[in-house]
């Protein structure tokens, strides 16, 4: 199964938004740009929703009859392990491997020479073609790099063949997921990953590495724009290289996690991908959720008062809803409004400061990080909130599509 140049994961939390998800990536093919979706959600997302793997294609599948879709498609396994991926495994076509948990733990020190062997022909001078600048790759370099990811590659080997012996080689994409890491990787360490993920035999075709900045969840990047865009290309660089260096698929291409609004850094991966005439994958996770609450606020009434009350119980719960995403979220909770005066919002009070416009006077990036981990408060009220977003169906679903369209493809992919 070989992945098209371009593809977007659309998270969708509450299984309700797959066709409205779909016409943003019509709009898109409308416009002349060639993406495909890729439906994901994560163990830890269903296990909160209490849903299953096979939902999620159902979900995508209705939306593909229901459009009428032509194109490829695929439901990604999201942030899997040994695990959690065999409830997966029926279900979805597209895995990401997730090993955070063995990043920094050391090899065996057997493999770590075998490894060192493997590479050594690039020890000295390395050039990579696109860089400015030639690297020099030394035994230490080498053996801190497999310090640091030689087992966890190892285990996305353990993950991939588990799942190739239940799928089948040419049934489903690989990505692997190293973003979970204290510091970006360098161009020598990605290249040295890339050369552990080739010696695994791992057929991937996207990979996730880490970035400078912060991807805080649903709010823009930050971080220093000119380093990303250096790092951004650098890997672009290393990833062509690798390719032919390695036998690796010719549709390996950079994956970006958490990419939801980072609206300043897209014009930046815009005008590289063009520059390196290369693919990208990008996944916008929890938005589609966000936009489900500027509808129902939107909708006033029940809607509103609905939103308003997951609101008060989210503030309420901050410190349990924040921990599990510490490391992804900024919020000064001095800065979050009082939920007796957020009772007395108009609609379109709640709607601006949720929604993610920059400009607006009213947009608070802390309330909208707080409802974007808040999701967990909807989740337990079950049919009550679902039965809401299926009384405003319209409102809610151009709310995603505008925003996936207008906010996400067109400036990423166009």
């Amino acid at each position: 199964m070989k992945i098209e140049k371009y593809t977007c994961g659309t998270g969708d939390r509450f299984a309700h938004q797959g066709r409205t998800q779909l016409q943003a990536i019509l709009k898109a093919r409308a416009e002349g740009i060639d993406v495909h979706p890729v439906w994901n959600k994560s163990n830890r997302e269903h296990s909160i929703i209490k849903s299953k793997p096979d939902d999620v294609r159902a979900e995508a599948d209705s939306a593909v009859a229901a459009l009428g879709w032509k194109g490829s498609y695929y439901v990604d396994a999201d942030h899997i392990g040994l695990k959690t991926v065999d409830a997966f495994i029926p279900a979805s076509d597209f895995f990401t491997l997730d090993v955070a948990d063995f990043t920094g733990k050391a090899a065996e020190a057997e493999t770590v020479d075998a490894f060192l062997k493997s590479v050594s022909r690039y020890i000295g001078s390395l050039s990579i073609p696109g860089i400015d600048r030639p690297f020099e790759l030394t035994e230490k370099t080498v053996r801190e790099a497999a310090r640091k990811f030689l087992l966890a590659v190892q285990e996305a080997g353990r993950i991939y063949r588990h799942i190739e012996e239940k799928k089948g080689r040419d049934n489903f994409v690989t990505e692997v997921s190293v973003d979970e890491t204290d510091a970006p990787q360098n161009p020598v360490e990605l290249f040295l990953i890339l050369a552990m993920i080739a010696e695994e035999r791992i057929p991937i075709q996207t990979i996730a590495p880490k970035f400078t900045g912060r991807f805080n969840k649903g709010v823009d990047y930050v971080g220093d724009l000119a380093q990303f865009e250096k790092e951004f290309d650098e890997d672009l660089s290393v990833v062509a290289f690798a390719v032919r260096e390695f036998g690796l698929a010719d549709t390996l291409k950079l994956s970006v996690h958490s990419g939801s609004d980072k609206f300043s850094i897209y014009p930046i991966i815009n005008r590289l991908i063009k520059k390196h005439n290369t693919g990208l994958h990008v996944k916008t996770a929890g938005t589609t959720w966000l936009e489900e609450v500027i509808g129902l606020a939107e909708s006033g009434g029940e809607g509103l008062a609905l939103v308003k009350e997951i609101y008060a119980q989210a503030r309420e719960h901050y410190e349990q809803l924040a921990a599990p995403y510490s490391t992804v979220i900024d919020i000064n909770p001095g800065k979050l409004p009082d939920p007796k005066s957020v009772v007395g919002w108009s609609s379109a009070q709640y709607a601006n400061a949720l929604r993610h416009e920059e400009l607006s006077p009213d947009y608070n990036p802390h309330f909208r990080q707080l409802l974007h981990v808040g999701f967990k408060v909807a989740a337990a009220m079950g049919k009550r909130f679902t039965d809401a977003l299926e009384a405003n169906e319209e409102i809610v679903g151009r709310n995603v599509t505008e925003n996936l369209f207008d906010r996400h493809l067109q400036p990423i992919f166009r």
